[in-house]
């Protein structure tokens, strides 16, 4: 009798999900951009994919290489009712994490994409160079089973070209 229960315990117990693969587009939304380059570039956007299992550090390294920046600066992500929404959550780095400040939920290191709760059509910010201010709308558009191997995240699609990280460079 025994056996029977921890049997049919173990075949309703859930399998443990696998690595699942996240498609995201990352639009620039704000930023030291000049009226002379949006004119040429009117939507400034690159398609990222990211597996469940990576941090959003990793996110934040796949965004800055797609937009081709070299110079590094604070950043954090903030899920509420848009970017820099007060009420928010919002995920730090690790120097900046203090868990009684202001709807800081934790950091970027430590914090999986999959721990997030994510859904198709859901948005949520990245605020990067908090002099500068470049704010960014990230969009997730698919969550599907991981179905090819390779190396992640990775930029799959890219609309205009990167504004240079100071407007003071542009060409």
């Amino acid at each position: 009798m025994n056996a029977k229960r921890v049997q049919k315990k173990a075949t309703d117990e859930p399998k443990p999900q696998g690595v699942r693969l996240y498609t995201l587009d990352v639009f620039i939304i704000g930023g030291p951009v000049t009226e002379k380059f949006l004119k040429r570039n009117p939507e400034i956007s690159r398609t990222i994919q990211i597996r469940s299992d990576q941090t959003l550090e990793d996110l934040h390294h796949a965004i800055f290489e797609a937009f081709d920046r070299f110079d590094e600066h604070m950043y954090e992500f903030q899920f509420g009712k848009g970017p820099n929404d007060p009420k928010g959550q919002r995920y730090v780095l690790p120097d900046a994490f203090d868990p009684h400040e202001r709807n800081v939920a934790g950091n970027v290191v430590e914090t999986t994409i999959a721990s997030l709760g994510l859904k198709v059509d859901q948005s949520f910010g990245y605020w990067f160079d908090f002099g500068d201010d470049w704010w960014h709308q990230i969009n997730v558009v698919a969550i599907d089973d991981q179905g090819s191997k390779g190396k992640y995240p990775k930029v799959v699609k890219r609309a205009g070209k990167s504004p240079p990280q100071y407007a003071d460079d542009e060409e």
